[in-house]
């Protein structure tokens, strides 16, 4: 018994849900987001909630019923309230700024490190250490985010890099015999 997937979605006011088939548009104050899901699911708006209903406990369909309802949430969710992943950049003369629509990152390569706005994605870089990516659609908002903090992950022994906010770094001891002669 999926206990996600039975759970009814509660859209608020001011968005709009049209769904043809197994095909779903959402829009709303923050953009527009539409999706197609598996034809096995049956997703009904009706009265201001959206439900998902599955044909039978089949494992396959068991799987999509939740999914389904999660993404659908994680739709409204977007076109309601929108995403946001926050990065920290460390290190001595690491810094970013914003150039245009560009994203221009110093992170002690020779070169300046230029990532450019997407659709849909919205960067906000709001002193020289952190950077604030925001969007709709929330799989988007993370693979971006994830695409950033790939040009230098933070590393082990110093901590220096990009990483998410809040996020743990565990950081290793140098070298051990270091100083001893023996």
């Amino acid at each position: 018994m999926s206990r996600i997937g039975n759970s009814p979605i509660q859209v608020p006011a001011g968005v709009d849900v049209t769904i043809s088939g197994n095909h779903i548009v959402v829009k709303g104050p923050k953009g527009s987001l539409e999706r197609d899901f598996s034809e096995n699911m049956a997703v009904c708006f009706k009265d201001g909630v959206i439900t998902v209903k599955r044909p039978d406990d089949d494992k396959k369909n068991r799987s999509l019923h939740g999914l389904t309802r999660s993404l659908i949430f994680n739709m409204v969710e977007g076109v309601t309230n929108g995403f946001k992943k926050e990065l920290e950049v460390n290190g001595v003369g690491y810094r970013v700024q914003k150039q245009g629509k560009n994203l221009v990152m110093n992170l002690g390569f020779s070169h300046q490190v230029v990532v450019p706005e997407i659709d849909g994605i919205q960067i906000d870089v709001p002193n020289q250490n952190s950077i604030v990516i925001l969007g709709a659609d929330k799989q988007k908002v993370g693979q971006f985010a994830a695409e950033v903090r790939e040009k230098r992950p933070p590393e082990p022994y110093k901590g220096k890099g990009i990483k998410y906010a809040g996020e743990h770094i565990k950081l290793k001891e140098g070298k051990a015999g270091k100083g001893s002669k023996g």
